[in-house]
């Protein structure tokens, strides 16, 4: 492997813009491993560290050949790729912990009004929530049922989602809100 002439500082940034396929794979495999480690000790998984990379990776290759990477130091794209993978994680864990937050406030959103009935009994009220949530499912609109099932059930990401609806992140999260609400409200008939 030839080494890379230091007068030349440029020489990664042009090859990553001419698509030089060794350049893109060592810039790939040398950082790869950091950001993996930093998912790792951050609450994620290796699919989760897979998933941000490439789309980190995806977003860096796109702004180098878009001539949005000011900087000709060949080091700053190493840091660059590290801060947008890092960014991503960050913004991946908010949403993992609204998703919690929804899941977890979800069975208080579907309280049965009798509840009272049951205080001594947590099995039979959360079987009877269940059930009134999963029978006000089955009246939702196909699209909201597939998109709930996607989130809920699929544990998939709201990107991936919308890039599935091909709708942009801001309509699909609206679209999520506005069919969760139709739930509710679903649930809280069928309870009277």
């Amino acid at each position: 492997m030839q080494k890379r002439n230091t007068k030349n500082n440029h020489s990664v940034i042009e090859s990553i813009k001419n698509n030089d396929s060794n350049t893109l794979k060592q810039l790939y495999q040398s950082n790869y491993p950091k950001i993996e480690a930093y998912i790792l000790k951050n609450n994620g998984n290796k699919e989760h560290a897979k998933d941000i990379f490439q789309e980190a990776f995806l977003s860096v290759w796109k702004n180098v050949k878009n001539d949005k990477f000011e900087s000709q130091n060949d080091s700053a794209i190493h840091g660059y790729l590290y801060t947008i993978s890092k960014n991503k994680w960050l913004d991946y864990l908010r949403s993992q912990h609204h998703k919690k937050t929804v899941v977890v406030s979800k069975i208080n959103h579907f309280e049965a009004v009798d509840t009272n009935l049951y205080e001594n009994d947590d099995d039979i009220l959360k079987e009877k929530r269940l059930d009134s949530i999963m029978h006000a499912f089955k009246g939702l609109g196909g699209s909201c049922k597939a998109l709930l099932k996607k989130f809920y059930f699929e544990k998939k990401s709201m990107m991936i989602i919308a890039e599935e609806l091909q709708l942009d992140a801001a309509s699909t999260r609206n679209k999520k809100y506005r069919c969760m609400q139709k739930l509710r409200t679903l649930a809280s008939e069928n309870n009277k």
